[in-house]
């Protein structure tokens, strides 16, 4: 049948499966926006931002575990995406990023609002599509959704000319072609299973991978099979359930002293979908020597990137682990699964020190409704959260853990909301928040059930932490001291407003937040000297780690 562009795009969009979508309408997407209008089956949410269409999309991807879709227009529209595509970017979040552009005859004239947001996006997806000629779209957009979710999943953007939305073309459906998992011979894991199963003190860590690939299952029966000890990188987290006595927490820079020292003492890391970033493997050199280090990941450029390893698999890391599981011994009462049990009840039983804004985390993690999806801006709210809202299940929170982009937060909240269907906790500081309050309105507008823990201590917390700590106290531009009342903004945009200052007010407050079903913004009043700790910087030794957090 004979249909123009525009409509030729919606209708693959349905091919895939693709029921709603996020954006912000222009000139150079209008024919998009009339063909969604007359077709009248997806559903598309008006955010107040382009950057927070992208966000939204990334959310909505990150908790159901599909494609997620953002619409922008040309110029200055398409621009304003780049940082939500970088963002899923260096998560690996399937998104697709639609955008138009001018037509054929005025491109590369300097023409309104046109922008080469191929070139400019290059670098941030996994591959980019300008499609010219209308006969080339349908293809385009199938090819562009199997590449963001297959293999190491990653943002693709389609920049549609106008004449091509225009145009008229045969179209002839297509069922979606789903990606396949090649699964991982036995015989190539040899090696790898063998240093498991020789080791005395494995440890299992685990990384975005193990969540992207749906492996949840598979690694609870490795842990459980080795009676290994697992910890979490951020990306990690909900991979294998916090609540498990297995569970030894956070990796890295803000992680768990336990999960330092099980690095430290392990003879074997079994390191499943994680890349070894900065903030995990503090120093590269120290990280894992002399030690055995087994990499499964699916990305060949991760192998040995970061961190030497002594053996690795390639593949799709679900599929391995259903391969590796029958190979390996089955070990009970390991010493080392009691040894981390000891150390991880020593450091609960010795963390006395906690904040007023830790505390609301704590209380939020209990008060809040069964199953709610937990999202973040950046900053110490977002290591707060990561220390003291235990993650039980895989999907259900939505943080920026490579890019680290502030603002990030309320446009993921919101499509986590719109994937899940459940209530989301959005915790976020005054300086993330400002980024992107703008969402507020987006949210008030669709009746969401997002409850937003404001940490508010007026200050850029984490980075006014590393003055304090590294750069003697000087305090340059990170007392924020804006007057904001943020009760009164949120009232202002049809949300409810709550404040909390003291301990004694915490339960009734969130208590009452949490029955409502529409967005709720709690100011937390919290102290600018509140900090993060642990606070490794990255290159130190873990020794000197260990020896800093035991005077401490």
């Amino acid at each position: 049948m004979k249909m123009i562009g525009a409509d030729i795009l919606i209708n693959c969009l349905k091919e895939q499966g693709v029921k709603t979508v996020f954006g912000y309408p222009g000139g150079a997407v209008l024919d998009i926006y009339d063909a969604i209008y007359r077709d009248g089956t997806i559903e598309h949410i008006l955010t107040s931002h382009e950057q927070g269409a992208a966000h939204a999309a990334d959310g909505y991807a990150r908790v159901t575990g599909t494609v997620g879709v953002c619409i922008a227009t040309s110029g200055p529209g398409a621009t304003n995406l780049v940082t939500g595509i970088a963002t899923a970017y260096m998560d690996s979040i399937p998104v697709v990023a639609i955008t138009g552009n001018v037509g054929l005859n005025f491109l590369g004239r300097d023409s309104f609002q046109e922008v080469d947001i191929c070139g400019i996006t290059m670098p941030i997806t996994k591959h980019n599509f300008i499609v010219k000629d209308v006969n080339d779209l349908a293809d385009t957009v199938r090819e562009a959704f199997r590449i963001a979710n297959s293999g190491r999943k990653g943002p693709v953007l389609i920049d549609i000319l106008k004449n091509v939305q225009i145009t008229e073309a045969e179209y002839t459906p297509e069922k979606p072609v789903a990606p396949k998992r090649k699964p991982v011979p036995a015989e190539a894991l040899g090696e790898a299973v063998k240093a498991i199963a020789e080791s005395e003190r494995p440890l299992i860590m685990l990384g975005g991978g193990a969540i992207a690939s749906e492996a949840s299952k598979e690694i609870a029966a490795l842990a459980k099979k080795l009676d290994a000890p697992v910890v979490c990188t951020l990306m990690g987290l909900g991979a294998f359930p916090a609540s498990d006595p297995l569970f030894c927490g956070m990796m890295g820079m803000h992680g768990t002293a336990t999960s330092a020292k099980l690095c430290m003492e392990s003879d074997c890391i079994v390191a499943i979908g994680t890349r070894f970033s900065d903030r995990v493997a503090l120093n590269r050199d120290k990280f894992a020597e002399g030690k055995q280090v087994v990499q499964i990941d699916i990305d060949a450029a991760e192998i040995d990137k970061n961190v030497p390893t002594t053996h690795w698999v390639l593949g799709d890391v679900g599929e391995t682990l259903k391969t590796m599981l029958p190979l390996l011994p089955e070990t009970k009462g390991r010493a080392f699964a009691a040894r981390a049990k000891e150390l991880m009840d020593k450091e609960k039983a010795k963390a006395k020190r906690i904040g007023l804004g830790e505390k609301i985390i704590a209380e939020a993690a209990r008060l809040a409704p069964k199953d709610s999806v937990v999202a973040t801006d950046v900053g110490q709210h977002q290591m707060w959260t990561a220390q003291f809202y235990p993650i039980e299940k895989p999907r259900t929170i939505c943080t920026s853990g490579g890019l680290g982009t502030m603002g990030y937060g309320f446009g993921a909240a919101i499509g986590a909301a719109f994937g899940s269907g459940k209530h989301v906790v959005f915790v976020t500081g005054d300086g993330s928040f400002n980024m992107n309050l703008n969402e507020l309105s987006t949210a008030v507008t669709q009746n969401l059930p997002i409850t937003i823990l404001l940490m508010n201590n007026r200050a850029l917390g984490m980075v006014r932490q590393w003055q304090k700590i590294f750069y003697q106290r000087r305090f340059s531009q990170t007392d924020v001291k804006k007057k904001t009342d943020y009760v009164k903004f949120a009232e202002s945009f049809g949300a409810t407003g709550l404040c909390i200052t003291k301990e004694e007010e915490i339960e009734p407050v969130l208590k009452k937040a949490f029955s409502l079903s529409s967005p709720v913004l709690v100011d937390c009043r919290i102290s600018s000297d509140e900090n993060v700790l642990p606070m490794i910087k990255p290159g130190q030794t873990y020794d000197k780690i260990m020896t800093e957090m035991e005077e401490k």
